[in-house]
């Protein structure tokens, strides 16, 4: 059940990523789950040594969500950087 839980907030953490990044018009819900998903891991890559803080998308959590969102918004910075060299 976790898994499932983890795609639906994956999904939601990567389309809310992606209206902030002004890249919605691109991503589609497969893209958008893989974000998300994606972004959980690289915001608790960051959010863990930084703020102390540990996020999970397979048990919700409003925690998790936006370390999950900030993670997707960081990992389509990266994506923006090297697709047209510089950050929308």
């Amino acid at each position: 059940m976790g898994w499932i839980i983890a795609l639906i907030v994956g999904g939601i953490a990567g389309w809310l990523a992606s209206m902030l990044m002004n890249r919605d018009a691109s991503m589609g819900v497969v893209l958008n789950i893989v974000v998300g998903c994606i972004g959980s891991v690289v915001g608790n890559a960051v959010a863990g040594p930084l703020l102390g803080v540990q996020g999970t998308v397979q048990a919700f959590s409003l925690t998790g969500l936006l370390i999950a969102v900030l993670g997707a918004v960081i990992l389509l910075a990266i994506v923006n950087l090297v697709q047209r060299g510089r950050v929308r």
